[in-house]
């Protein structure tokens, strides 16, 4: 059968540039892998940062509705099952919760060709006061990954405080509590060390209804945008609530002919020199004033 892992994490928590590290250990010692890209804006930037692995790569694009984007879902799947793939790898939005993703493997034919083979979770080491939809998502992926990946660390000496994320299990009922033995952290992850570490699922509360509504992505598309004008605005965007809830601002930028890659969050601010890339932004929160967000560009 085929194994397939579900690397999850809520926005801006580091699953692509994991990822990398992960497919490439999995690609040398002989895996045939696929990567999916399971995203629920009608764009993904991310596929971009990952072609140099140089495996194969999938993209499931949302611009839809649910059931449509399930459906587009599975016939990728499907297809990766039949290419003769030994691993698959599912990215999937920063916005997701878990029970999709196994709710789907447990459908014919998928049930026959698929066994679970790894969940991982990131977690940036500086999540805090999170809102209830976000704390949700967080929640619905951490209790069911068999290591926490860390991110985000200062240093390699810095230590993480997991304080804030178990106080959210107890809040969901989740009896799940992390200590250190469950932590990993991906700047000096020992990717052999974890290969097999399978899942580790806890139960929890189970909310009726994520408000997925809440969430939204703005495209800024075509824009001439200077490095200098994202860093003007960037404050004003992650700090007055008339914008949104702004939770992370990425995407590509051209100067002097020169690509940037931006990922911008509360917590952080990478701006770096790529290969190839397009004219795009993505600001990416909760309850956005769109046109608003337009007008700035």
């Amino acid at each position: 059968m085929v194994k397939i892992d579900l690397i999850t994490g809520f926005l801006g928590s580091g699953k692509t540039t994991f990822i990398k590290k992960y497919a490439k250990y999995l690609m040398d010692i002989g895996e045939k892998i696929c990567i999916i890209e399971n995203d629920y804006g009608a764009i993904n930037v991310d596929v971009l940062l990952i072609n140099e692995i140089g495996c194969d790569i999938e993209t499931v694009q949302g611009g839809c509705d649910y059931e449509c984007h399930k459906r587009r879902f599975k016939t990728k799947l499907i297809a990766a099952a039949m290419s003769g793939h030994t691993r698959v790898i599912v990215e999937p939005s920063g916005i997701f919760d878990p029970d999709e993703f196994f709710d789907m493997l447990f459908e014919d034919p998928l049930t026959n060709w698929y066994e679970i083979g790894n969940v991982f979770t990131l977690y940036d080491i500086n999540t805090k006061n999170f809102s209830s939809d976000s704390e949700y998502i967080l929640v619905s992926e951490a209790s069911i990954c068999s290591k926490l990946i860390v991110s985000k660390r200062d240093n390699t000496n810095q230590i993480v405080d997991l304080s804030y994320i178990n106080s959210l299990m107890k809040k969901y009922k989740c009896e799940r509590v992390f200590t250190n033995d469950d932590v990993i952290y991906s700047d000096n992850a020992n990717i052999k060390s974890i290969i097999n570490a399978g899942l580790k699922p806890y139960q929890h509360i189970k909310l009726q209804v994520i408000n997925e509504n809440n969430y939204d992505s703005c495209y800024i598309l075509d824009k001439d945008i200077s490095i200098s004008y994202i860093k003007d605005i960037k404050n004003k965007l992650l700090n007055d609530k008339s914008f949104g809830n702004i939770i992370r601002i990425k995407g590509f930028i051209l100067e002097n002919n020169n690509w940037y890659k931006i990922n911008i969050t509360r917590n952080e601010e990478e701006i770096s020199k790529i290969d190839l890339g397009q004219k795009v932004l993505i600001v990416i929160g909760e309850n956005l004033d769109k046109e608003k967000i337009e007008n700035l560009f």
